[in-house]
């Protein structure tokens, strides 16, 4: 990325990759690992303080509680695994929304101010060990192992000669890739847009206290940018966390039917 040298002859280094790296706080332990646990004790106790008295008029959390249980089970369990089998996928689907979702507005809460989804371990853990075989799983439970296959590979109303090239480009779609980029998504996002934060702010700071004083009111711009940027970034985080719980019962939607 380069460096920047400004009037006063001082040098900017841009944040980059290695930002991302922090050291352990003790032992092996380190921040994004120390956030994952964080966001389950949120989740958990914002649903059991939301749900421990419900009142014919909600109170706020019962309201968000009861939104974001709304939308995870009509607006994308019903819509993409049907009517009638999405009802047991409800929890998963809930779960998967607001786990990315905690994880990802962890990068603008001040103090902590990092997303634990910047490191693609976390998504990529979610999606290969826990949407990846459940959707396989009960692909395989609903057509049998010979039909699950014959489903996914080899969809009706296609000449046969082309199978030969067809088969092997869903077989690698569907049982390596999608797994894959279910979680590059979200992983590329959270990366980029605390990225793009970290050059704004940082540019501000050094602007502010190194540059020359026709440059000083520049960290103004900077800062600006980095505010209007905070709150893009949460929009995408919320985005983010929806796509990721849409595509996952996509997935399972797609296990289950008939057809291809």
């Amino acid at each position: 990325m380069g460096e920047l040298v400004l009037a006063e002859g001082g040098v900017f280094v841009p944040p980059g990759a290695k930002d991302f790296f922090l050291p352990p706080i003790f032992g092996g332990v380190t921040k994004p690992m120390v956030l994952v646990v964080l966001s389950v004790i949120i989740i958990g106790v914002f649903f059991l303080l939301a749900t421990r008295s419900f009142k014919l008029v909600p109170s706020k959390f019962q309201f968000i509680a009861e939104s974001v249980y709304d939308m995870g089970r009509n607006s994308i369990a019903r819509e993409q695994i049907g009517g009638k089998d999405f009802k047991p996928f409800v929890p998963l689907i809930v779960t998967l929304f607001t786990f990315i979702l905690v994880n990802n507005l962890f990068g603008i809460i001040p103090i902590i101010q990092f997303p634990t989804m910047s490191h693609i371990g976390f998504p990529l853990a979610v999606a290969v060990l826990v949407v990846y075989p459940v959707y396989h799983f009960v692909g395989f439970k609903r057509h049998g192992f010979v039909g699950y296959l014959r489903n996914q590979l080899f969809p009706p109303g296609v000449p046969k000669p082309v199978y030969i090239l067809l088969a092997p480009i869903e077989f690698f779609s569907k049982f390596i890739m999608n797994p894959i980029t279910l979680a590059i998504r979200v992983f590329a996002a959270m990366f980029a847009g605390h990225l793009i934060l970290l050059v704004f702010t940082l540019a501000g700071e050094y602007l502010l206290l190194e540059a020359g004083g026709l440059l000083k009111p520049v960290s103004l711009l900077s800062f600006a940018f980095a505010i209007a940027m905070t709150f893009l970034e949460a929009l995408i985080q919320v985005i983010q966390a929806y796509i990721f719980a849409l595509l996952s019962a996509s997935y399972i939607g797609m296990a289950l039917a008939s057809d291809h």
